[in-house]
């Protein structure tokens, strides 16, 4: 699926994307300090093999950040580099709350895993938790929640020439000084293998007390469209056959059964069938 093909004015402006892009976010000047260059173009390299490099001056870096900021590649906001997803916000009401479905970034990494894990932890959806684990390792990580991601520990959203892994969130905005409240999430996540790259496994899960309010299916277009734009041919979900309310879901959205593995998990003690679902996007209804 849409492993997304990238291009760049030159290679510094590759490096700088690509070190974004694998940890989610960063500052200009650790940009700066990271993304280095050779002291002098063409150089023979030292015995040791090891190129002689050199940090960029300000001006030159903040030249190609800011290239990639007018070409829509990275998006800068409090003073943090962001990749840059094509996408909006969008606003929807029910009968009982406001929310909007945004594309998420990495100040959403926290809520975002932890909802994950707690719907996870019904025992309906299984491999969201592991989800959870790529984009967030548990608190037995050597890394902390305040630390930022490193390129070992992918960030939550992934847009290169090999992965593409896209998250939206919906949320109620928080009145005055109150902070939003993460309460759903779609992934849509593409392969790099090229036998698989016209498909997409996708996942989708709402809060407990906001369920049974349309947020469900309106996420599930929305990760639809994104896989649909990016070129994906197929998207799939396979789900615990306990989830009823999720086979309602996309069955209700014209996914169909492909195949059911029979005991392949243990929930509470009890073995349950697996279902694998999927929709053709290149298919006219």
């Amino acid at each position: 699926m849409g492993t997304t093909q990238l291009e760049f004015d030159s290679d510094v402006e590759r490096r700088v994307y690509e070190y974004v892009e694998a940890r989610g976010a960063a500052a200009r000047e650790e940009v700066r300090d990271a993304v280095r260059v050779e002291e002098t173009p063409g150089a023979k390299p030292p015995r040791s093999g090891t190129e002689s490099a050199t940090r960029l001056s300000v001006p030159a870096c903040n030249e190609h950040i800011d290239e990639l900021l007018d070409d829509g590649a990275l998006a800068e906001r409090d003073g943090t580099l962001y990749v840059s997803p094509d996408a909006g916000t969008d606003r929807h009401e029910t009968d009982e709350f406001e929310y909007v479905v945004r594309p998420a970034d990495e100040r959403d990494r926290a809520a975002v895993a932890d909802l994950i894990r707690s719907v996870a932890a019904e025992g309906a959806i299984v491999v969201d938790e592991r989800v959870a684990d790529a984009v967030e390792p548990r608190s037995t990580n050597r890394r902390t929640r305040s630390d930022a991601p490193t390129d070992r520990e992918g960030a939550l959203i992934r847009l290169n020439d090999r992965e593409s892994r896209m998250f939206f969130v919906a949320e109620i905005p928080g009145e005055e000084d109150a902070a939003d409240e993460t309460i759903g999430w779609v992934n849509v996540h593409g392969f790099e293998l090229p036998a698989r790259e016209h498909t997409a496994e996708l996942t989708v899960g709402v809060a407990p007390e906001y369920r049974e309010q349309g947020v469900g299916g309106v996420l599930l277009e929305r990760g639809i469209a994104w896989a649909d734009d990016a070129g994906c041919l197929k998207v799939y979900q396979s789900i615990p056959a306990t989830n009823e309310e999720a086979l309602d879901l996309l069955e209700t959205h014209g996914w169909e059964r492909e195949a059911t593995r029979a005991d392949h998990y243990r929930i509470d003690g009890e073995l349950v069938d697996e279902v694998q679902l999927a929709t053709r996007l290149d298919e006219s209804d």
